[in-house]
């Protein structure tokens, strides 16, 4: 038999699936505690359902990677404490995030999770690693998604200089 071919949760993680998934834990932990502080400051009905759906899959990804860190020995980071709840009245309009900005902010995170999602799956040898890293894409795909539509509906997608006038094709 070859060298790493047993059962995955055997194998040593490597130091690149190492820091990957201590990174992604402590991200996820990170964005726990920003989304709360974006729940508190969304008027809108749909983008504070978006946020309540992006702080359950951030919750579960860091219960997902802080098993595996643990199971090989390796202390996960600590968590910081819940955001107390806020009245959005209560803060004052210039101190305020807008909805569009929070929907901004929440389309750059996804895709930034994403990008980190699919290199852990690059650099993962362990199967049951990179399994990990590729449920969390598929999660963050979808949520990708339904960002990406509710910015559309909302009005809050502001889209790059898009292409009117394409150049004719050149015959060779």
């Amino acid at each position: 038999m070859g060298i790493l071919s047993g059962n995955p949760k055997d194998e040593p993680m490597h130091y690149g699936e190492v820091f990957h998934a201590w990174s992604f834990s402590m991200a996820a932990k990170g964005m726990i505690s920003c989304y709360q502080t974006f729940h508190n400051h969304a008027g809108d009905p749909d983008l504070k359902k978006q946020i309540e759906d992006m702080i359950k899959q951030a919750k579960e990804e860091e219960q997902d990677f802080d098993k595996l860190l643990l199971a090989n020995d390796i202390a996960p980071s600590p968590s910081p404490p819940d955001k107390p709840k806020a009245n959005l009245a209560d803060i004052p309009v210039g101190a305020r995030f807008s909805d569009m900005e929070i929907a901004a902010a929440l389309a750059m995170d996804n895709s930034v999770g994403l990008t980190a999602c699919s290199a852990a799956m690059g650099a993962s040898i362990r199967e049951d690693v990179g399994a990990l890293f590729a449920k969390c894409h598929a999660a963050k795909t979808a949520q990708g998604l339904k960002i990406l539509r509710m910015n559309k509906e909302k009005g809050w997608l502001v889209p790059p200089p898009l292409q009117m006038k394409r150049p004719e094709p050149a015959n060779a």
